[in-house]
């Protein structure tokens, strides 16, 4: 049996944002949280396993470079028993003060590409953008 599955890349820049603070937004479940306004239980331990989205999103941390590479096994709730576990990755550059954030969210099932394309940029990119400039003005 054959199952379709795509890739996301996406590229976001982070004005006036060190690479450590969004390395740290996304490992530190605390700061995980707070940014993005659900909780998340994580760790910045290789083998850990983490859920985000009250239990929507699991998976297990595979490699981590701090401040510049996460890999993660990511799946989600709602996919298919057949689905296999998709490949997150986030690697992190800093260009002047700007950090970027490159993902790749591989082996997406065909059938949740398009609410989970649009769910990084909904539920992480935006949330992290106003988190951000919320903190600046502290």
């Amino acid at each position: 049996m054959f199952f379709m599955a795509s890739t996301i890349t996406q590229k976001v820049v982070f004005k006036n944002i060190p690479v450590a603070t969004l390395y740290n937004a996304y490992m530190n479940a605390k700061e995980h949280s707070a940014s993005v306004g659900v909780v998340a239980i994580i760790q910045n331990k290789e083998g850990a396993k983490f859920t985000a989205h009250g239990n929507y999103v699991t998976g297990k941390n595979l490699q981590l470079i701090k401040d510049k590479l996460i890999v993660q096994s990511w799946r989600a709730s709602d996919w298919s028993k057949s689905d296999i576990d998709s490949t997150f990755i986030l690697c992190f550059e800093q260009r002047g003060k700007d950090g970027i954030v490159y993902m790749t969210h591989a082996n997406v099932p065909d059938k949740q590409f398009e609410g989970i394309k649009r769910g990084w940029n909904d539920y992480y990119w935006k949330p992290w953008k106003k988190y951000f400039a919320e903190k600046r003005k502290k």
